[in-house]
């Protein structure tokens, strides 16, 4: 799938709203396209922006966010983001079709690895323990092809992560011609399963080659 992963935020906390819509907004691969702090309105936003992922709080004004799930004729990949991260709050989230269920607690990563692993058709919610599983689908994600990727690739990623991604900076600061650098992008591109140079950046801070 290219491009960004089109998130709608569904939370009446403004305050964590926002954070939310700022943090995740600033990764390279997804893109929140609306926020919505109603439960009432839930469906109405879902239906006109159509994202690839709902990113849904439970307790909200107007309807709660399951009852706003269930509503949908035809909900996207939901990842359910609560402070009552209990068994009986999971088990609903999941009978309402959740794919994911997070603490409000989780850190940045875990939230845009379950956005990524429900945009994907993953559903972890249905594991013992939800963050082992995203921790298991980052790991797929890189999978072993990370492992085949040539010096002169991992430098080439190194210059990505660092934000040098025009093809004649990085042909400059390899030494290489502009053509070398498109084959190895190409190979990157393949080995790492992404489809942009956005996309290869955020591999290359995952496996640390930012550093």
């Amino acid at each position: 799938m290219s491009g960004p992963i089109r998130v709608v935020i569904a939370d009446d906390h403004h305050l964590l709203l926002d954070g939310l819509r700022r943090a995740l907004g600033g990764l390279p691969d997804i893109e929140v396209v609306g926020t919505v702090s109603d439960g009432g309105r839930v469906a109405e936003v879902v239906e006109r922006l159509r994202p690839d992922v709902l990113l849904l709080d439970i307790e909200m004004p107007g309807k709660s966010g399951l009852a706003a799930l269930r509503e949908l004729s035809e909900p996207p990949p939901t990842v359910v983001v609560t402070m009552h991260a209990d068994e009986e709050h999971r088990r609903r989230a999941r009978e309402a079709g959740a794919s994911c269920f997070l603490s409000k607690a989780a850190p940045l990563d875990d939230l845009a690895a379950a956005v990524r692993a429900a945009r994907a058709g993953v559903r972890v919610i249905d594991a013992d323990d939800p963050v082992a599983a995203l921790d298991a689908h980052r790991e797929a994600r890189l999978g072993g092809d990370a492992d085949t990727l040539t010096a002169r690739e991992r430098e080439v990623l190194r210059l990505l992560a660092r934000g040098i991604s025009g093809t004649a900076e990085i042909a400059e600061e390899l030494y290489i011609s502009q053509k070398t650098v498109k084959n190895h992008l190409a190979s990157i591109f393949e080995k790492l399963h992404v489809s942009d140079r956005a996309q290869a950046a955020v591999e290359a801070i995952r496996l640390g080659l930012d550093r």
